[in-house]
């Protein structure tokens, strides 16, 4: 039987990412001693019925954060500054293959691009899954080619804006 964990907490908000900070204490009842993005199921203000998969990301200090997409912002009603009850169980149907094929269209400019295809090897896994997830879910033509030029620009190393991050020598 798996651990869960109860609590309230503030969504709190770096940049434009919505989180609830979660304690050393609070992670340690789940999985003793993890440092790494713990997978897990979470539910806010007592919903959805169905909870949400996601990660806990580690800060460096013991601490995590719960990043909270607009999907669990609304279905739980709460923004930025709100008190919000958290639950939370390890998730262990969590697979670590990739979730999202790399779309072809994708594949096959990085394939034409060098540099952009050594910048695209240095980045962490989870920066590649992050990419890949983004461009995934795009649905029109129009916005998978603009999409594409600029994560191609900042591969290349061109300073630039994507994913809602800077990035400075293909990273």
């Amino acid at each position: 039987m798996s651990k869960r964990v109860s609590m309230t907490g503030r969504v709190l908000i770096i940049g434009v990412n919505p989180y609830v900070q979660i304690s050393t204490d609070q992670v340690t009842v789940l999985r003793p001693g993890w440092r790494r993005p713990l997978p897990v199921l979470v539910r806010i203000n007592e919903g959805p019925s169905t909870p949400w998969r996601t990660n806990l990301t580690p800060t460096g200090d013991g601490s995590f954060r719960l990043y909270l997409h607009g999907g669990m912002r609304s279905t739980a009603s709460v923004g930025v500054g709100d008190e919000v009850r958290v639950e939370l169980e390890v998730d262990s149907d969590y697979l670590s293959n990739p979730a999202h094929q790399t779309p072809r269209w994708f594949q096959a400019a990085l394939d034409a691009d060098s540099k952009a295809t050594e910048s695209w090897s240095k980045l962490s896994p989870s920066k590649r899954k992050e990419v890949v997830r983004y461009l995934g879910a795009l649905k029109s033509r129009d916005a998978q080619e603009r999409n594409l030029q600029r994560a191609l620009s900042v591969l290349r190393g061109e300073p630039g804006r994507f994913l809602g991050r800077n990035w400075i020598d293909g990273r």
